[in-house]
């Protein structure tokens, strides 16, 4: 089970997941003082929910500043804390007359409780909380997150033009490669490798797919069109060492171009954003890790869930039925 007072991500990937965030408030059926279109809790009320004493409260936020106040702890002041006060100075046990005013959201209310190692009352909510994000991307999607990015609108577009730019390298490898049909494996790989660092065999091990399963149909939209790039950039760079040497590649040569044209500094942003975004979402939607991608998982933000888990996420076979003309491709993907 994830810890999460040591792991900042883990945090945030809670807290950035708003659908979540909304069924715990539901499970804990607290409201609070709802000031400026959120649920504000004084450090007093804090307290008394973790069983802990202001000092306690003090000693987080001075460790963890940055933090909670961005995820929304707040100190009212001036025309802010006197708009406060007016609508709810009658139940202020505390700082009535103070020129500030320390107040949580529910966010930071929920990021205080995962930091909390003092209260068994925190300890409880961390538990309830790892289960309700579960329970909320299983209600979503079935229980199962193998396909979570096909839910993506752009996943049909990107997975519709794949076979055209497959087409064009495998016709490149074949021309213009001096090696058997072991040649189409071996340098699928390379492209996976120079991408995000894994073989093909290496990605469906770590998704647990079955041997007939299309790892490309698990990834997601902008890894897509990345390798398509690679596939057909490499192609025309395959065809004009072809001309250039008047004969074909040896595999030797190919691997030093596919080294030379990934180090191009066209590409490093690019595969750095892919691998971000393959690590990232995969740890925060699917709780996979991949190894050699640790250095790049950073915490998703509520784009990327409302992306893959809100309202205009839908299951591929909504989109096809809403859209006919996909019918081919969805029987495709469907074939596995």
């Amino acid at each position: 089970m994830k810890d999460l007072t040591v792991s900042a991500v883990d945090r945030q990937n809670i807290l950035n997941n708003n659908n979540a965030v909304a069924n715990i408030q539901i499970y804990l059926g607290i409201t609070g003082m709802f000031f400026e279109e959120e649920y504000r809790f004084t450090r007093q009320q804090i307290a008394e929910f973790y069983l802990i004493d202001n000092s306690t409260i003090d000693r987080y936020l001075s460790q963890h500043q940055d933090e909670l106040k961005h995820n929304g702890y707040l100190n009212l002041k001036g025309k802010q804390l006197k708009a406060f006060k007016q609508e709810f100075g009658w139940m202020l046990q505390e700082g009535a007359k103070a020129p500030q005013l320390g107040v949580f959201n529910f966010r930071a209310f929920l990021n205080l409780g995962m930091l909390l190692t003092e209260s068994e009352k925190a300890k409880a909510l961390r538990g309830a909380i790892l289960d309700i994000v579960i329970d909320t991307v299983n209600q979503k999607l079935g229980g199962s997150t193998k396909y979570i990015n096909q839910r993506e609108e752009d996943f049909l577009i990107a997975i519709a033009r794949e076979p055209a730019y497959r087409k064009e390298f495998t016709e490149a490898l074949n021309k213009y490669l001096d090696m058997g049909n072991y040649k189409y494996s071996v340098y699928t790989d390379a492209i996976y490798k120079a991408i995000f660092l894994e073989k093909s065999s290496d990605y469906k091990e770590i998704l647990k797919l079955e041997e007939n399963e299309n790892p490309r149909e698990t990834m997601y939209s902008e890894v897509l069109r990345l390798i398509a790039s690679f596939e057909v950039g490499i192609a025309d760079a395959m065809k004009l060492k072809y001309n250039e040497l008047n004969r074909k590649l040896t595999p030797g040569e190919l691997n030093r171009l596919i080294d030379d044209f990934a180090q191009q500094r066209f590409w490093i942003p690019q595969i750095e954003d892919a691998r971000n975004k393959m690590a990232s979402r995969d740890y925060g939607l699917r709780n996979i890790i991949h190894d050699r991608l640790k250095p790049y998982i950073n915490c998703l933000d509520s784009a990327d869930y409302d992306r893959f888990l809100g309202d205009k996420s839908k299951d591929l076979l909504q989109r096809v039925i809403e859209n006919p003309e996909l019918l081919e491709v969805f029987k495709r993907l469907k074939d596995r």
